[in-house]
């Protein structure tokens, strides 16, 4: 598996997330996540996108982070956020997506930030699961879905 740092709005960044976007517009029939996002956002020193490459150079898992700090959302001064955390249905359950986790906390504690935290939903158990036993425990809502009852949010001091 080779894990490469790409541009947001890379081609196979684009592929990945329209992909997340239909799995969220399943599961909660809403079209997809909603929360403004921009490129920039995931341009060093403000964060990172990664995408896991199979043997074939196939892209089959994404994920990122963005700095955030204290605002009217909910986040703290040093969070850094995750997003897209993603792995395609024919690569589950071999551990891509707790390398591609394992890696943004790394590089995200390497910018200075201190806490990692997300947003989740309780119709993604699988994500929830991930997070948890990769030590992450609920906090305070956060975020454009905070007021949404489905969402749940965690965190962990990196």
């Amino acid at each position: 598996m080779n894990i490469r740092r790409v541009p947001y709005d890379h081609p196979d960044a684009v592929k990945l997330d329209a992909e997340v976007q239909a799995e969220y517009h399943v599961r909660y029939g809403d079209g997809g996540d909603a929360t403004p996002m921009d490129p920039a956002d995931f341009t060093p020193p403000n964060g990172i996108y990664l995408i896991a490459y199979d043997e074939n150079d196939v892209p089959v898992a994404s994920g990122g982070w963005r700095a955030q700090d204290a605002n009217g959302e909910g986040n703290r001064d040093g969070d850094a956020e995750l997003k897209r955390m993603y792995v395609i249905e024919q690569m589950r359950g071999r551990g891509l997506a707790r390398r591609v986790l394992a890696a943004l906390e790394e590089d995200a504690r390497a910018a200075g930030r201190v806490r990692m935290v997300l947003e989740t939903g309780t119709k993604q158990p699988e994500a929830i699961a991930l997070y948890v036993s990769s030590g992450y425990e609920p906090c305070e809502k956060f975020g454009y879905y905070r007021f949404h009852e489905e969402s749940r949010c965690y965190a962990k001091a990196l």
